[in-house]
């Protein structure tokens, strides 16, 4: 019997969002209701990169794909949940190399950020060593749970480093609940055409 793990963050209007900035929080506005019609409606504005998100290379390269042109078999597949949390400042390929990382898996770095539904302005991020050696791996894909994969490199190393070798970007992920180990990995960004980002919605199954 396989356990599900719904791994991505609850969009809501007063979420966690990048550097606490107000422009970038979810808005909903309820434009039908019960009260004065036969339905209840509502839109939603919120920028691609909120929550548990897709980067696609169009983010960092110019030229890049964009979200829709991403493969979906790329985005299901052997993963496996690294235990991070004791690391502080940046992830490096010392903190990577005890896992026995294996080509085409996803990797997922389960850190304090998971721990909390407050920004971090000091989030553990992956530093461009980290990058270069998960690139070098060949992985699939790279997931963290905080809401960026770095934090203030020069010239967005680490996003470029992986990006330009194929390997995917998923930021905001929620592994509080969630032990280390392999699974099967599900990720369902939204089907939008032309852009750099999509919202997604992430699962694990487990035993």
């Amino acid at each position: 019997m396989f356990k599900l793990y719904d791994i991505s963050m609850t969009i809501r209007e007063n979420m966690q969002v990048w550097n606490n900035k107000d422009t970038k929080k979810p808005s909903f506005e309820n434009t039908a209701n019960h009260e004065i019609g036969q339905t209840y409606e509502t839109r939603i504005s919120m920028d691609a990169h909120t929550g548990t998100h897709l980067d696609a290379p169009l983010h960092m390269l110019k030229g890049g794909d964009t979200i829709d042109k991403i493969p979906l078999d790329h985005l299901i597949g052997p993963a496996r949940v690294l235990d991070l949390t004791r690391v502080e400042g940046s992830i490096g390929r010392e903190h990577l190399e005890p896992f026995a990382i294996r080509e085409n898996e996803w990797i997922l770095l389960k850190t304090r950020s998971s721990f909390s539904e407050e920004f971090d302005f000091d989030f553990v991020f992956v530093n461009m060593e980290g990058a270069r050696y998960l690139a070098e791996l060949k992985i699939r894909g790279v997931g963290t749970d905080a809401l960026g994969i770095e934090r203030a490199q020069p010239d967005y190393s680490t996003h470029r480093t992986l990006m330009s070798n194929n390997v995917l970007i998923l930021e905001g992920l929620r592994l509080k609940d969630v032990p280390a180990g392999p699974y099967w990995f599900v990720l369902a960004p939204l089907k939008l055409e032309g852009i750099e980002a999509a919202p997604a919605r992430a699962f694990l199954l487990g035993s």
